[in-house]
């Protein structure tokens, strides 16, 4: 059911072979059974020519075709034994090529690392890559500046956080992708893809197999054992290429509504224990983080801890957020719900301008929609967490009343689980389809779809935006268990194995996209909300922050004009200022100011012409030009053809509830248990033993090797956890539904179990 017509790439092995003329990359499928080569001429200085064979070859013929290009060897060579092709190294996949000054280089993956699977689709991440130069030595033109674009564009890490996959659009969500499955495919989502420009020479001329699209972003999978019954959750979150940039030099939004540090992050829940994609049941949950829309930044140029927040350019009629909201709709549909986290209130103005700003802009924008279609808007002051907040409902009038039930609780986790659930069940989650669906029903290809989106932000979409986005999380895993059948209830209890590992999870994906983007890890994490955070972790926090103010005071100017030219935002060309010599790269973003273009959109209208939004469910515009390949997602997944130990399988590597997360020597096994755990030297170790977010390092979290090593802070040493006997608290109402998912063998395959009474010595023996 699931993807089963798309196909991004069928190449999953590539040999680089060179000669002194042309490089020659043959490429194969996973079981070498097809083969197809591509030509890159090497006496081009600065071009780049690719000849395209279109021809599909055997394995024999590939060999034959190699001999006859070293046969073709002078007689020189061949006179002293000298080939005349060479292989230079072996490869997973083309990230694509890029000139600077000189001529073209050639980057490709060298090294992968299995990290997710969802239904039988694998998710890698870069673990290492390769950069070739392609002109030959003799007709190489050389510039003094062409080593220091190398090194810059090098400095951007392709191990560091870069995913793809042969067989799944990474860049679209779950429900995107399933509804292509059962139609035509179309093209991935080019906001999301970080390679766009090194493919841009060359994708429109080759074969579709060899092309890879890859996601800059984090990407995490953990297994929830009930009962022995394997449920993945996985965490994809996507960064975006447009405006992308570091923490202080990317702020707010350009022209196009492209607001800085955007993030969609993508909770998926697979119940994989039906080994046939027509049976699977997924569920997914999608939400978004992104900076304040509108005109602001911050002066960096004296360092201090908190820079003045500036608004660098009125918009009376909110053209700016109008097409921010509008590519929302356009993505999301309706309703768009706002989780504003910045102050409010101050003594001293510094975030409440940012509050006024988006408060105003949505009213402004409001005021031309029905109350179906309106935006949502909440303002949750974080820091003013003893007190109420304010919220303004989808109408037109500000109506606090609708909220009442939010402000009654002085925690600051359940008032994000009041607004979650409000939210979640306007919005929805995506699933599949239920276990006890029947085939031949039509129950059985109705779907629950996700309209609308959840935005949060804070103002710098860091510690705060994570917090609330797990609570957000937290709340739709709940639902996503419900639906597919595995909880009583839509709800999840802290301190329970399940949401344990839910909460590791989150913070790993914020640990990541703040090194990402803010030079440091979470300053303040879920426990830190929850005052549940040991005395100890106080010396981390400051670590933390000196190290994020260190970044952004000394490395974020070279770390910008990195991503600037890795995104091809800044071209080098002769006679060309370099990119070091620029002050700013204001204009490079906001191409407008350069170019005035009048827009005649009434601005009543700032939806869009026609329809106030299209459907983002529709897929009815795709062509049968756009169906690719088959891909055997049977081969890829389960590598018949390789020789595998069974302690190297993925999902014996995935981090588990019951090893990694449920207590020693207990009687209740549920994930779904609430287990208080006595004393809090254990949280402390934890703390003490935390070390480098290691998903950054190559290794994630999710490897049962991390998970025992001490990178979470709400995690017990794996020693300590043997000897730990909780005490533990059923509840009642979240108890699984075994009589529906556990049935008896004698009904299941008409077998009955009996203790053997005869011949026991044969039983014996073996």
């Amino acid at each position: 059911m699931l993807l089963s017509k798309c196909n991004l790439s069928s190449i999953q092995k590539i040999a680089l072979y060179e000669t002194k003329n042309s490089f020659y990359l043959i490429g194969s499928n996973v079981t070498l059974t097809s083969f197809r080569v591509l030509r890159i001429v090497r006496s081009e200085p600065k071009e780049l020519n690719i000849i395209n064979d279109e021809k599909e070859y055997t394995q024999q013929e590939v060999r034959e075709m190699v001999k006859a290009i070293d046969s073709e060897g002078n007689d020189t060579s061949k006179k002293h034994g000298v080939s005349n092709i060479t292989k230079i190294v072996s490869a997973f996949g083309i990230i694509g090529f890029v000139r600077f000054l000189e001529g073209y280089y050639i980057v490709v993956v060298t090294k992968r690392r299995r990290v997710a699977v969802i239904g039988h689709h694998t998710i890698y991440k870069v673990e290492d890559s390769s950069m070739i130069y392609i002109p030959n030595e003799s007709v190489r033109i050389f510039h003094p500046d062409e080593q220091r674009y190398v090194k810059m564009f090098q400095s951007i890490d392709l191990s560091s956080n870069f995913y793809f996959s042969y067989s799944y659009d990474l860049t679209s969500t779950l429900q995107i992708n399933v509804i292509r499955s059962e139609g035509f495919e179309k093209k991935p989502h080019r906001r999301f893809i970080w390679n766009s420009h090194l493919l841009q020479k060359f994708q429109d001329t080759i074969h579709p197999s060899w092309l890879l699209f890859f996601i800059h972003g984090f990407v995490g999978q953990s297994n929830i054992s009930i009962y022995g019954r394997s449920t993945y959750i996985t965490l994809i979150a996507r960064r975006s290429s447009k405006y992308a940039g570091t923490r202080f030099l990317k702020r707010g939004t350009n022209f196009n509504g492209d607001v800085a540090n955007e993030v969609e992050t993508e909770q998926i829940v697979h119940d994989c224990s039906s080994s046939t994609l027509s049976r699977e049941c997924l569920s997914s949950f999608v939400q978004l983080r992104g900076s304040v829309p509108c005109h602001w930044s911050q002066d960096i140029s004296k360092i201090v801890p908190k820079p003045t927040i500036a608004v660098d350019l009125s918009d009376p009629y909110v053209e700016t957020a109008a097409a921010h909201f509008r590519d929302l709709l356009e993505r999301y549909g309706a309703p768009i719900f706002i989780l504003n986290l910045v102050k409010k209130r101050e003594k001293k103005k510094h975030e409440s301008t940012l509050s006024e700003e988006l408060q105003s802009s949505v009213a402004y924008l409001n005021q031309f929609l029905s109350s179906n279609d309106a935006i949502h808007y909440i303002n949750f002051d974080m820091a003013r967490k003893n007190k109420r907040y304010e919220c303004m409902s989808t109408k037109r009038e500000t109506k606090i009343d609708e909220f009442k039930y939010f402000s009654k609780k002085s925690n600051v986790i359940s008032r994000l689980a009041d607004i979650a659930n409000y939210a979640i069940t306007k919005t929805g989650i995506f699933r599949s389809k239920t276990p006890n669906d029947d085939r031949s029903s039509e129950k059985a290809t109705t779907k629950s779809l996700q309209t609308g989106i959840i935005r949060t932000n804070c103002v710098d979409c860091l510690d705060r935006t994570n917090t609330a986005q797990f609570s957000l999380g937290k709340c739709a895993l709940g639902h996503q268990l419900h639906h597919l059948g595995l909880l009583e209830a839509p709800q999840l209890e802290f301190d329970t194995d399940c949401v344990r590992m839910l909460e590791e999870l989150y913070e790993d994906h914020g640990d990541t996209l703040a090194l990402q983007y803010g030079g440091s890890q979470l300053v303040h994490r879920v426990k830190t909300y929850r005052k549940t955070a040991p005395w100890t972790s106080q010396g981390n926090d400051i670590m933390q922050t000196l190290s994020r103010y260190y970044s952004n005071t000394f490395s974020d100017q070279e770390k910008q004009q990195a991503i600037n030219l890795f995104l091809g935002l800044f071209v080098p060309e002769e006679g060309r200022s370099p990119i070091w010599e620029v002050p700013t790269d204001y204009y490079i973003h906001h191409i407008q100011t350069r170019i005035f273009k009048h827009d005649k959109k009434v601005i009543s209208h700032w939806w869009g012409d026609g329809d106030k939004y299209k459907n983002p469910n529709d897929c009815t515009d795709q062509t049968e030009d756009d169906v690719k390949s088959q891909f055997d997602v049977y081969d890829d997944f389960y590598r018949p053809s390789e020789l595998s130990l069974l302690s190297e399988v993925y999902g014996y590597q995935v981090s588990h509830s019951v090893r990694d997360f449920m207590p020693h020597f207990t009687t209740d096994f549920s994930p779904f248990s609430i287990r208080i755990r006595p004393g809090r030297r254990k949280e402390e170790a934890g703390y003490k033993n935390q070390t480098k977010n290691p998903s950054l390092s190559g290794h994630c979290s999710t490897q049962s090797s991390a998970s025992s090593s001490g990178t979470s802070s709400d995690d017990e040493d794996s020693i300590s956890r043997r000897s730990l006997t909780p005490v533990v608290k059923r509840d009642e109402n979240k108890k699984i539904i075994s009589k529906q998912f556990f049935q008896k063998t004698e009904n299941v395959y008409g077998l009955v179990y009996k203790y053997p009474i005869k011949n026991l010595a044969t039983y014996k023996r073996y």
